[in-house]
């Protein structure tokens, strides 16, 4: 009797790689998900025609619930899903940001230096004689330093309550020629006000705001409300000092040619020097998710010896160094820069 070949039937996937593959799809549709929500998001926030911006939005929406009737959850429709992400990616990054544009008045000016060997001259130096928080008049100058004179880097952290958001602004010490501190921020048009989601899109410049402590400082403790400012000093030699000075000033000259927007994870207050100051430190360690979320930038700082502490446990030096209340009693103190730091650690 002849035999009969048998074929080979193919063996069923094993139970693992179906999990596998099942998890691996789902991960992929919510991919998908949240970068279709992010495209839906762009038109709406982006699209600079103000009147085309709900109808494109809308054709954007019925095109992806066409394509989710006509292919379901297939490859297909993956396919056209992530082809309009793109297409909507390639158009919003055609946005250029601009110098130009009405301007709310405490941002309108762009500082930028000049640099003759030892010398700096920054113009556009901001300290404005506030009388409200929203009332300030003769707000820029222009002032010359001198690389040599700079002794020191002072941190400054400003809370407003939230535990995963603060604001960090650093402040350079020219000697007996006072400091000026630098403010990275949102720069805002007439009638815009900050908003975490907004700050994810094309809606803010991004601003060096270089000033005096008596402006940026005495703003935030004595006019603004519920801002909690922490002041330390740093630990640096002057040498060093200068570096991250000169990354500043590098920085401040390049928007004033080649502006930015504001993003509130890639250029933000702490993310956009993050890197090229951990260089100028010459020590550079693990990007740490505080940088992002930076409520607590200055317990990282401490943790990784960045800053002057008097062997003190933390809480009890961020206790030491909370200004406000010296800042209030200094006002408008021509010292109002050494009455803040009377007593603090590190001074």
């Amino acid at each position: 009797m002849s035999s009969v070949p048998v074929l080979d039937r193919p063996m069923p996937s094993p139970t693992w790689l179906k999990v596998l593959r099942a998890i691996g799809m789902n991960v992929l549709w919510i991919v998908l998900a949240l970068l279709t929500l992010w495209a839906v998001a762009a038109l709406y926030v982006d699209f600079r025609i103000a009147a085309l911006r709900i109808p494109m939005t809308v054709i954007y929406v019925l095109g992806i619930i066409a394509i989710l009737f006509k292919f379901r959850r297939s490859r297909w429709s993956a396919v056209l899903f992530f082809a309009g992400f793109c297409c909507v990616l390639a158009w919003w990054l055609t946005l250029k940001p601009s110098n130009n544009g009405e301007w709310q008045p405490d941002v309108d000016q762009t500082a930028w230096a000049e640099m003759d060997g030892d010398r700096v001259t920054i113009h556009n130096l901001r300290n404005c004689d506030y009388h409200t928080e929203t009332d300030y008049t003769s707000c820029w100058s222009d002032r010359t330093l001198y690389l040599s004179q700079i002794r020191a880097v002072d941190f400054f952290l400003t809370n407003w309550g939230i535990p995963f958001a603060s604001h960090p602004i650093v402040s350079f010490q020219f000697g007996d020629n006072g400091h000026v501190a630098f403010s990275i921020e949102a720069r805002y048009k007439i009638g815009q006000a900050y908003s975490t989601l907004l700050g994810f899109f094309r809606q803010y410049g991004l601003i060096f705001v270089a000033a005096d402590e008596r402006d940026v400082i005495r703003l935030r403790t004595n006019y603004r409300r519920d801002e909690e400012v922490y002041l330390y000093r740093v630990k640096v030699q002057p040498e060093v000092a200068r570096a991250m000075f000169l990354t500043y000033v590098t920085y401040l000259n390049k928007l004033k040619d080649h502006p930015e927007w504001y993003n509130e994870a890639t250029r933000n207050c702490t993310t956009t020097l993050q890197k090229p100051l951990a260089a100028d430190i010459n020590n550079p360690q693990p990007w740490n998710y505080q940088f992002l979320l930076n409520g607590t930038l200055d317990e990282l700082l401490y943790d990784r010896g960045r800053l002057v502490t008097g062997g003190l446990p933390f809480p009890e030096l961020k206790q030491r160094e909370h200004i406000n209340a010296a800042a209030r009693a200094a006002d408008g103190s021509p010292d109002f820069s050494a009455l803040i730091r009377a007593g603090r650690v590190g001074f």
